[in-house]
């Protein structure tokens, strides 16, 4: 591959995260000429992400699969406990995989790995130009879009896809409605080793200051944490020493899982949400966190995003067969289309579940008892959420259908 950034693309993709990375995979593969704008910098702050069954399809397909896989746990099982200390508490809810006929909802991985992976496969694809550059603006004009490179030079492209990021400048200068909010939280992420095997199980505490969660992570004694916490509560854990946190991890967790003791990088994420009213502008396209923003609660930001990149790529390979123009507003539309239930959907959802933690009305407290209790009971409606949770039965992108 080379960096000649005079040639024109059919499409660009400006952003080097795993979703950006991803939609380049997917549309240079089908033979179409694309390039990736952005630096490779992973940052170590212990985050993982569980990859849901349908992006684990779409990671096969890319050829990104196979190094990620033994680095990966399986979430066989999902488990909530409710720890708000409501008077409507329900029993623990476990989520079975094999009821609906999978080996696992999805599998876990640091998210810096991933990452490795899929730039791996980057470097080798054919039809995919890395420009190892930041993008200093773009400019849309009738028949192409320009985009500029901090420390000179162009990238010239029918279609530009926007994977930039929660603060995405391109998303800002395109004037595209933004609707964003936060919330009085931030989530603590890091590595857990533990004494007691986690049996594939992932299970999630539900606080009275947001979602306490342990993922597993190969070995059987490793998990991923994801502890929601009110500022000044997440600060003063953020400050703890490595001895002081895992313990206070340990009594969060109710001892479940043994001694706790912190095993990898830490960070410290502010919780806020982020939607606009469509992804779409000029010969833009966004994906990813340019698109929408919420909590780290339910394994769907990254998941949401690839969904966006696999939906996008079908859409620009139905225009190269059909000799369509893949920034024309037919296209960008029929995008936003398919991607504005599963998105408002999901962010609802989250928003939803998360805001209702942080209420102690009784009402709240018990709408939200009773639809785990139901779910609990009612084994049909148990694995539909469970089918739709993992991913949509409409509108599912091609990569992500169909039998692993």
């Amino acid at each position: 591959m080379s960096e000649d950034t005079n040639t024109p693309f059919e499409v660009a993709v400006v952003g080097a995260g795993a979703a950006g990375l991803a939609a380049a995979l997917a549309i240079a593969r089908e033979g179409i000429p694309t390039a990736l704008v952005g630096r490779h910098a992973p940052v170590a702050d212990g985050r993982t992400v569980a990859l849901l069954d349908g992006s684990v399809r779409f990671l096969e397909a890319l050829g990104a699969w196979a190094a990620v896989a033994p680095q990966a746990s399986p979430l066989c099982t999902l488990q909530i406990i409710d720890d708000t200390g409501s008077l409507f508490r329900p029993p623990p809810v476990r989520f079975q995989a094999a009821e609906i006929g999978l080996d696992a909802f999805g599998w876990n991985v640091e998210s810096a790995r991933l990452v490795e992976s899929l730039r791996a496969c980057a470097r080798t694809q054919p039809n995919l130009t890395l420009v190892e550059a930041d993008c200093a603006g773009a400019v849309a004009g009738e028949s192409a879009a320009r985009i500029a490179l901090a420390g000179g030079g162009t990238v010239e492209a029918r279609l530009v896809v926007g994977a930039d990021g929660g603060r995405s400048p391109l998303r800002a200068a395109s004037g595209l409605r933004v609707r964003d909010w936060t919330y009085p939280q931030s989530a603590i992420t890091t590595i857990l080793a533990h004494t007691r095997p986690h049996r594939d199980v992932s299970t999630e505490f539900h606080t009275r200051s947001g979602p306490f969660t342990l993922v597993p992570l190969p070995g059987g004694h490793r998990s991923s944490l994801v502890w929601v916490a009110g500022e000044g509560a997440a600060r003063r854990l953020a400050a703890l020493d490595d001895d002081a946190l895992g313990q206070a991890v340990e009594r969060q967790a109710r001892a479940m899982l043994g001694t706790m003791r912190v095993d990898g990088p830490r960070g410290l994420v502010p919780m806020r949400g982020l939607a606009v009213a469509t992804p779409v502008a000029r010969r833009l396209a966004l994906i990813g966190e340019a698109a929408h923003v919420f909590p780290p609660i339910g394994a769907q930001g990254l998941n949401l995003g690839l969904r966006d990149a696999a939906t996008l790529r079908d859409g620009v390979l139905r225009a190269a067969r059909d000799g369509r123009d893949p920034g024309s507003r037919p296209v960008l539309d029929a995008y936003a289309s398919a991607r504005r239930v599963d998105t408002a959907a999901r962010t609802a959802a989250v928003d939803l579940l998360n805001r209702s933690l942080l209420t102690d009305l009784l009402p709240v407290d018990a709408l939200r008892g009773l639809g785990l209790l139901v779910m609990g009971q009612l084994g049909p409606l148990r694995r539909l959420v469970m089918r739709e949770g993992v991913l949509p039965r409409l509108g599912a992108p091609e990569l992500m259908r169909g039998a692993r």
